[in-house]
């Protein structure tokens, strides 16, 4: 149940990324520079989603600890194996995110 969840939250930030990047073009007062520069090349794309995969195995654990005990190991069982998958699938993921390339 959670590795679906943990899939779609990665695909979705993934094929939303370049939207949101058009909202804010220009930079807010801290950030830096690099976080409004797209990836321009598809190695750099899958660079940054396997980045995004791995936080959101980060993000899917953090929440498996707020699990029952009962239910927790079992959580963090389907958070590495979206992690797995994600990974193993990762360009096909950069391919839908980024069809033009």
């Amino acid at each position: 149940m959670y590795s679906y969840k943990i899939a779609f939250a990665a695909l979705l930030a993934c094929s939303l990324a370049p939207l949101s990047l058009a909202q804010t073009a220009t930079p807010q007062p801290g950030d830096p520079q690099r976080w409004y520069q797209e990836d321009s090349t598809p190695q750099a794309q899958l660079r940054t989603l396997r980045k995004e995969i791995a936080a959101a195995l980060g993000e899917a654990k953090k929440s498996c600890q707020q699990e029952p005990s009962a239910t927790r190991s079992a959580c963090l069982r389907g958070a590495q194996e979206t992690y797995r998958q994600d990974m193993a699938n990762a360009e096909k993921l950069r391919e839908a995110a980024h069809p033009q390339q």
